[in-house]
């Protein structure tokens, strides 16, 4: 989103009180606690873990709980970006929750450069969560936005997007052994395999959003027990261009624990 404080005067709060979901990931949140509007504060029903940047208006993930967490973690152990506002987990019984939110990049420039270096360290993270969980007897979803398109199918111009940043063949490898390594599931794809889409992501610029060029760059990825149990996956794509309080989508997963 393009920062929470701006989502709230576009519709974000409206949504928050008229959803059902029981765990709401929050990525470009851009704010410090205390610079929230008072009714993004005090979230009545919600417990809240945030998880600003150094960087002040920069990046910044949170999460919300209708359950209180069992135990929070800001970061995942990296001297370099556990402060950026990029990564936070939450334990709930039997599950833990993370909501990350990758560097974009930019081919060609440091931005890019630090993007492989979060996928590298990341990645590791990845996998020794999931070991971690499956040792527990827990599950774990990380949501988010990933900034990357894995298939030709997650975005709407894919051939003249073939040297951006967020479809280059190394990040679209890399997310490959998210799913074959870190053994992680892509709940959207897993229940849409043959779908354009559905997109989560549309720029501002031009008539994208109208003509649903987008991109699907947020993810649910849920390790293989949970994501079997996932019933519906889809995304909360506005009515019309003036009704969008972001130029991303919520993308929500439905799972039936029984």
């Amino acid at each position: 989103m393009n920062g929470i404080r701006a989502a709230a005067k576009k519709g974000f709060i409206e949504w928050l009180a008229a959803t059902a979901a029981d765990v709401i990931c929050l990525q470009e949140v851009r704010s410090e606690p205390e610079q929230l509007p008072a009714e993004l504060r005090d979230l009545p029903g919600w417990h809240a873990v945030w998880a600003p940047s150094v960087a002040k208006g920069r990046a910044g993930v949170a999460i919300l709980s209708r359950k209180a967490p069992e135990r929070t973690a800001i970061g995942f152990g990296s001297d370099e970006f556990d402060n950026s506002g990029r990564y936070v987990e939450i334990d709930l019984p039997g599950l833990t929750v993370a909501s990350l939110y990758l560097p974009s990049g930019e081919v060609g420039t440091e931005r890019q450069e630090e993007k492989w270096r979060f996928m590298a360290e990341f990645l590791v993270h990845l996998t020794e969560l999931r070991k971690r969980a499956a040792e527990d007897g827990r599950e774990v979803v990380v949501c988010g936005d990933w900034n990357i398109a894995h298939r030709e199918a997650d975005l709407k111009n894919w051939k003249a997007n073939q040297k951006s940043a967020g479809f280059l063949p190394e990040e679209r490898a890399w997310l490959t052994r998210v799913f074959d390594e870190a053994g992680y599931v892509d709940v959207v794809r897993a229940l849409h395999p043959d779908q354009d889409g559905p997109y989560s992501w549309w720029s501002y610029r031009g008539r994208a959003f109208d003509n649903d060029s987008g991109w699907r760059i947020d993810y649910l990825m849920a390790s293989q027990r949970l994501a079997a149990t996932c019933a519906s996956a889809y995304v909360e794509r506005a009515a019309s261009h003036a009704e969008r309080w972001s130029d991303h989508a919520p993308v929500t997963a439905v799972f039936d624990l029984g």
